[in-house]
């Protein structure tokens, strides 16, 4: 270490090795001499061996200074000439500078330094023993210290008590270092210290000014508010948070908006203004704020924008007045304006003063949100109120002002809609005002909002009609059901009798296909009445219609384009697959008849989520987890009329022989009673969008040998003769008779009763079991589940095979749980009768 009485200027480290190196070149130099001199006064013998250690002397003097010029110990003139206008600026600068070595050897150090150091017994100290004291104090030196040590940069402002000098209670002072790098290797560290004492109290001087100014804001009797374009509270002054009961620390980080203490109609009109480029518009508002409890602070506020270069909206400037009882209420006048601008704000009527000229002089922010207008505050002349409503209502309104300037107070509530996209209806009352005048207020319009109200009382209306059809056309087709039962059944028997070749056998064949024609008429009518014989079970969509884009391609034809877009991991469904088919060829073949130029049918599926399906605002249709089918296609579209009845049976708009118009009210009512919901979008000229909602279905786990299911598969028989005793119920004589003959013809006993009460009688005749009962579901007197509610008290192990036009399901929910029964849905065959019968008694 260097000795501070060494140093006694900046920089005298340095001049004491340059001096150490010019006096060894001296003392070399005069070696020399002195050995040349000495050589005259000896003779040759004697003056060999002397300039051979000469030599060696200079030769070991050369390698010295090698090592020396390499090491760095001795510098050359060019570089120490470089070095001194560098040593110049460190020597002379304001901060102390010091450089240590990575040893801990201090190198350099300025005057700056030196004067901060002070005495210190002789050593100069470098910076980890000069700043000593507080904890805090040696944390920072520490810090700095590890950064020296790895040749990092770091820096750190410390706060000394006393100050370095000691003549102040405390100093505040910047510490940095950063690594120095030198010639030869070796590494060092610049330490740099500045006293910023005075830099320091001027920042907390000017801390404490604003702290003054802030602490006058908040304790100033009226309340300050800034809000920015988005709808947060920035700033909000002591004065208005106490008003409102609310903790300071909220605002300003997210956690109050303008939402909690303005009314909801507020916010729009006060987040609604526009204003040119540059420009600032102040605005006077009377309302209601919201406390934290719940309870209203009436005030006025004034509130103040500027807007950008751009013409966006800036934080605004708001101040806000207490317009409590006994606040600032100088006179009852004012009072009342107060009271009445509280109500016009408030209230949830969109509320609007119209001139004699039918323009617009005052509107609420509930009649500017409803009608998407600029916000109004009374302050000159405002947009033609026509224009709030869509095109062609104009004279509509128009008569109504002109009444309402007649002083006439019998106008009606007008049924309108709001201008613009969303096609809100509304209804408006039209009230004149006593004192108008030809330049002030002629008329008052209230309007609500009766959009949401029309549409559920259109959904309503749409529901009793579509409930009342379905009642009729499911009777109906109950009924007619027996009349094809009874037709197919001895068209069965006819053909039995008759040969292909028969003149007749052509003639029965056409009564029995029209018959099924008619069967399948029917159960489009059970399909739309929703009581259709379902037979769900657990399917991948995506696997059904691969299956079944074949058969889409050759009913699309060669002009219609069929694109399928199946979803990755696309979700179970339980459904029936037949019906699902048939909802899918039913919106094909509409999609065809829709293109008949060409055009290209899509048909996307997906998985739906629960939110999204929140999102998605389908009626009635609960948020959960649904698999999509989404069937589009390039035709001409449907018009909003047409739109509203494309589910209502028998509507069709194509020609007359060309469609029964059930094909979609039997993909409604299939969707319906899959408990699935179907949606669809259309415009005309831009093509129809058909999508239909399927619950989720999540398949359980079934431990069943692979062998056992093989063994419960049901194959029809060959042989369809049989033996045993059947007790077949139906209260249709010529289908009791039919299906008496049919069993009868193939070996079996029929017992046979026209209800269920004839039925227990003829069970309580016989006294033994019968094997099998074939009973109708739908009866005078005892339908069939009571009948085989109380066959079983006596039997209980009776088989039984229920026939019905209905679905299964319409009557599963009246039988005992976990009854087991079988079922033949009407009309069937004959042939479908016997072998029902025949895997049922297994003879």
């Amino acid at each position: 270490m260097a000795h501070e009485g060494d140093i006694p200027t900046g920089g005298a480290i340095e001049r004491t090795e340059r001096s150490g190196h010019i006096g060894l070149v001296l003392l070399l130099a005069a070696l020399l001499v002195g050995a040349v001199l000495s050589l005259r006064f000896l003779d040759t013998e004697q003056a060999q061996p002397l300039i051979l250690a000469l030599l060696a002397v200079f030769a070991m003097a050369g390698v010295f200074f090698l090592f020396a010029a390499a090491v760095g110990v001795i510098h050359f003139g060019g570089q120490t000439a470089r070095n001194d206008i560098t040593k110049a600026m460190a020597d002379t600068a304001g901060e102390g500078l010091i450089v240590v070595e990575d040893d801990g050897r201090v190198i350099y150090a300025n005057e700056a330094y030196l004067t901060l150091a002070g005495p210190g017994g002789g050593d100069t100290r470098p910076v980890d023993r000069l700043f000593t004291g507080a904890p805090e104090v040696s944390e920072a030196i520490y810090r700095l210290a590890q950064a020296a040590r790895e040749h990092r940069s770091g820096g750190e402002e410390i706060r000394l008590s006393p100050s370095l000098d000691g003549r102040h209670e405390f100093g505040w002072y910047r510490v940095r270092v950063r690594p120095l790098g030198r010639s030869g290797g070796l590494k060092a560290a610049l330490w740099s210290v500045a006293e910023v004492t005075h830099e320091r109290e001027r920042q907390e001087n000017v801390f404490q000014e604003l702290q003054h100014a802030i602490d006058y804001l908040d304790h100033a009797p009226a309340g300050f508010l800034s809000i920015d374009p988005g709808g947060s509270i920035v700033y909000l002054n002591a004065t208005l948070a106490a008003w409102l009961d609310y903790d300071l620390a909220q605002v300003g980080s997210g956690g109050l908006a303008l939402s909690d203490i303005v009314p909801r109609n507020v916010v729009a009109m006060m987040s609604g203004f526009t204003g040119e480029p540059g420009s600032v518009r102040t605005e006077t508002f009377d309302l209601d704020l919201r406390r934290r409890n719940g309870q209203f602070q009436p005030v006025r506020l004034y509130h103040r924008i500027a807007f950008g270069q751009d013409g966006r909206m800036g934080p605004s400037r708001t101040l806000v007045l207490n317009r409590s009882p006994g606040v600032e209420v100088d006179e009852g006048q004012r009072a009342a304006e107060v009271r009445f601008a509280r109500f016009f704000n408030n209230t949830p009527i969109a509320i609007a003063t119209v001139n004699r000229g039918g323009r617009m002089v005052q509107a609420n922010g509930p009649f500017t949100r409803l009608f998407g207008l600029p916000p109004s505050t009374g302050e000159g002349e405002g947009p033609a109120v026509v224009s709030a409503f869509r095109s062609g209502e104009g004279p509509t309104v128009e008569a109504a002002l002109k009444a309402a300037g007649e002083g006439r107070s019998d106008i009606q509530p007008l049924e309108l809609h709001a201008a613009g996209e969303g096609e809100k209806s509304v209804r408006v009352w039209v009230t004149p005002v006593s004192d108008a005048d030809a330049d002030g207020e002629g008329a008052i319009l209230y309007a609500l909002d009766t959009t949401d109200f029309r549409r559920v009382e259109e959904q309503l209306a749409q529901s009793q009609k579509m409930n009342a059809v379905g009642q009729l056309a499911g009777g109906v087709a109950h009924d007619f059901n027996n009349v094809l039962q009874a037709i197919i059944g001895y068209s069965d028997l006819l053909l039995t009798n008759h040969r292909p070749t028969d003149p007749s056998f052509q003639d029965i064949m056409q009564i029995k296909q029209n018959a099924n024609r008619a069967a399948s008429l029917v159960r489009q009518l059970l399909a739309f009445s929703r009581r259709q014989t379902l037979r769900p079970e657990v399917l991948n969509l995506n696997d059904r219609l691969y299956d079944l884009s074949m058969l889409l391609k050759r009913l699309l034809g060669e002009r219609v384009e069929l694109n399928l877009n199946h979803g990755r991991d696309l979700w179970f469904v339980k459904a029936d697959v037949n019906q699902f088919e048939q909802v899918i060829v039913n919106l094909a073949v509409n999609a065809r008849d829709a293109m008949p130029g060409g055009g290209k049918l899509a048909i996307r599926t997906a998985n739906v989520p629960a939110p999204e399906a929140a999102r998605l605002n389908v009626s009635g249709m609960p948020p959960a987890e649904y698999v999509l089918v989404e069937v589009s296609d390039t035709g001409s579209g449907m018009s909003a009329e047409v739109l509203e009845k494309i589910f209502e049976p028998f509507f069709t708009t194509k020609e007359v022989g060309k469609g029964t118009g059930l094909g979609l009210s039997t993909v409604f009512g299939i969707i319906k009673q899959s408990g699935g919901f179907i949606d669809v979008d259309s415009r005309l000229g831009h093509g129809t969008v058909f999508r239909i909602y399927l619950p989720r279905h999540i398949p359980e786990e079934v431990a069943e040998p692979e062998e056992v299911k093989a063994e419960t598969v049901k194959k029809p028989a060959a042989d369809m003769t049989g033996q045993g005793t059947i007790l077949l119920v139906e209260d249709e004589d010529p289908v009791r008779a039919v299906n008496a003959r049919a069993l009868s013809a193939r070996g079996y006993t029929v017992l046979e009763a026209a209800s269920g009460v004839e039925a227990l009688e003829v069970m309580e005749e016989r006294g033994a079991a019968v094997d099998l009962v074939v009973s109708d579901v739908v009866m005078p007197e005892m339908d069939g589940p009571t009948l085989l509610g109380e066959l079983r008290k006596i039997y209980p192990d009776l088989r039984v095979i229920f026939v019905s036009g209905y679905a299964e399901d319409a009557f599963k929910k009246n039988l005992p749980e976990g009854e087991e029964f079988n079922f033949l849905p009407k009309p069937f065959s004959l042939r479908q009768l016997v072998e029902t019968v025949k895997q049922v008694i297994g003879k």
